[in-house]
């Protein structure tokens, strides 16, 4: 199958490198052009403008922006406008705001699909799992390219009408929250607590059969072997949060109460005014190291 694929950072370039493995045919674009160098080094084909995607796509196009959440999907929309029509498809892999993929879906003439995409840059060896928003027949077009960035074809479904992949994402998201606070809570008291514990060893044990095993905690294992039981120099700083801002306003406007999600969303936004020199709160450094365990975020770190 042929496709463009619009956007070569970290998630881009996987979508584009596990495609080209599966077989697939990719055009490919970003505004960097060592990065699209490197993706024709792959065996991509490289595209020198968003339009130039489009022209070199057959009559069905089917093309996925991995750029960020915002103007620059509509920008890259407004781009596009005129060289795509309904019969031509556009997944919107990034981390947008449901509405506006709602909005987007209704002003634009293409089949918009949004793909909630979860995983990170370990994605590059196990896959994503995507939860996608739109048109049942353009879901379906793209089966083939999902199988492909997906961990399989259990790692993508349709949620349902446009919008909804994104929804489903953003709840997924508050619910990882809170699961990095209650796992930095329960850190916390094992480091502070009665015993001198080695919780490198604490999280493996917990990860082999334990009742609260999960990648996750894979993920404190790994902190805590790379960075020592205190963590060494990571900062009680936790960036990130609007995709938890949006589930605490939609769980607001719903009426649904999620006080978990919001105490993780609370303590985020605390761990920014601490002095960056002060240890502060052992749950917050882990949530903070676990931010680069997923996503390879930079890690703010504090000066001894």
């Amino acid at each position: 199958m042929e496709f463009g694929v619009i956007g070569l950072g970290r998630m881009g370039r996987i979508v584009v490198d596990r495609c080209l493995d599966a077989g697939h045919d990719v055009v490919a674009f970003d505004i960097d052009e060592d990065a699209v160098a490197d993706a024709a080094d792959a065996g991509a084909a490289p595209a020198d403008s968003i339009p130039d995607v489009a022209d070199q796509l057959g009559e069905a196009k089917r093309i996925w922006l991995m750029v960020p959440a915002g103007d620059p999907v509509d920008a890259a929309l407004d781009e596009l406008e005129g060289l795509v029509d309904e019969d031509d498809v556009v997944v919107d892999g990034g981390n947008s705001n449901f509405r506006d993929s709602m909005r987007r879906a209704e002003s634009t003439d293409v089949a918009y699909l949004d793909c909630g995409t979860s995983g990170g840059p370990a994605g590059a060896e196990l896959g994503f799992s995507l939860m996608v928003g739109g048109p049942e027949w353009a879901y379906e077009a793209m089966t083939p390219v999902f199988d492909a960035v997906a961990t399989g074809p259990d790692g993508h479904d349709r949620m349902g009408p446009a919008g909804s992949g994104h929804y489903v994402k953003m709840v997924h998201n508050g619910v990882e929250y809170a699961l990095m606070q209650t796992y930095g809570e329960g850190f916390e008291l094992l480091a502070n607590g009665r015993f001198d514990l080695d919780l490198e060893s604490v999280a493996r044990t917990w990860n082999n059969g334990a009742v609260i095993r999960s990648w996750l905690l894979e993920l404190c294992e790994e902190a805590f072997a790379e960075e020592g039981s205190d963590l060494g120099t990571v900062a009680d700083r936790v960036e990130g949060g609007s995709t938890g801002t949006w589930t605490v306003q939609e769980a607001l406007e719903q009426e649904v109460p999620v006080p978990l999600i919001y105490q993780a969303l609370a303590e985020r936004f605390s761990s920014r005014s601490t002095d960056g020199d002060d240890p502060g709160r052992f749950s917050r450094r882990l949530a903070n190291r676990l931010r680069y365990g997923f996503g390879r975020h930079e890690v703010p770190r504090r000066d001894d």
